[in-house]
């Protein structure tokens, strides 16, 4: 069936924009997921997969009022929720890339019962910034060179137009999220077209990341995620470390982590058959035999 789309209104009167695929009986939700919705569209064969525009995001409402942006994090998990409710879900499964990997762990500790099974896939850590072991961290020569053109683009785009601004910064930046450069044309996320996605780092800086850091994850807040997490992560991702991977997978209450070794950011790049076949068996309610339990966030270094 085609896709329906339609927005949702927030507790708090924002409107996100909504896309349904599929109308299988049980509802995968993606937050942020537009840009991924066509490497993960086989999830609708047999089940409805909803991809949604965060708050301030996409194509959902701009928002002008500092008062709907300041919670950051606690606005998207709470978001979630009324997401779900328009569905007219009791439960859902969860996929979360990046940031929304490391949100949808947070709605799960706020919303368990709500949720069947999550899977993160190159989550962000807990604490923006945390250093991790050099061959858990994704540092290397390519990361470098990559920030180092970053930075000299922002000094020529200075004045320049936001969408000239965008589409160049893209150019670049996409290359951090694939292991071999050659593949960066494959990452097609920067959506520039779209007034929210071009002014997006202003947001992200001063509010979500200002949310993130004041989340209290104890022991006791992550070891009280009692539902299903499949950390995905590949070893070599230069955006969010594996380390952090490791770390999510070893302090959540019950989780297993799949290693993609030579994966970055977007793992299913590198290795498509493994990452889609294990989110399959995951949700069908299975763990995938690559799937490990984690027992220390230390590894020793990979190959590949």
């Amino acid at each position: 069936m085609p896709p329906i789309e339609s927005f949702v209104t927030t507790d708090d009167g924002v409107r996100l924009f909504v896309r349904a695929l599929g109308d299988g009986p049980r509802t995968v939700v993606m937050p942020n997921g537009f840009h991924l919705v066509d490497d993960f569209a086989f999830l609708a064969r047999d089940r409805r997969l909803v991809v949604y525009d965060v708050r301030n995001r996409g194509r959902s409402e701009p928002i002008r009022d500092s008062a709907k942006l300041v919670r950051g994090i606690e606005n998207d998990v709470d978001d979630l929720d009324v997401v779900r409710r328009y569905l007219g879900a009791d439960t859902i499964d969860l996929i979360g890339h990046s940031y929304m990997g490391l949100m949808i762990a947070v709605y799960a500790m706020r919303y368990g019962t709500r949720v069947r099974r999550a899977v993160q896939i190159g989550p962000s850590e807990m604490t923006p910034g945390q250093a991790y072991p050099a061959h858990l961290s994704g540092d290397d020569d390519i990361r470098r060179d990559i920030f180092a053109r970053l930075g000299q683009l922002q000094k020529e785009l200075a004045g320049r137009e936001p969408l000239e601004r965008c589409l160049s910064f893209w150019t670049v930046l996409r290359e951090l999220y694939v292991t071999d450069p050659a593949d960066a044309h494959r990452i097609t996320w920067g959506r520039c077209e779209l007034p929210n996605e071009r002014n997006f780092l202003n947001y992200w800086m001063e509010y979500v990341v200002a949310s993130i850091k004041k989340l209290a994850l104890g022991p006791a807040e992550l070891a009280g995620v009692k539902v299903p997490v499949l950390t995905i992560h590949g070893a070599r991702d230069r955006s969010a470390p594996y380390g952090a991977g490791r770390e999510w997978a070893m302090r959540l209450g019950n989780a297993r982590l799949v290693t993609v070794a030579n994966g970055g950011h977007a793992p299913w790049i590198e290795a498509p058959d493994l990452v889609f076949g294990a989110i399959a068996t995951f949700l069908d309610g299975g763990w995938p035999e690559i799937a490990q339990a984690v027992g220390s966030e230390e590894s020793p270094a990979l190959d590949g």
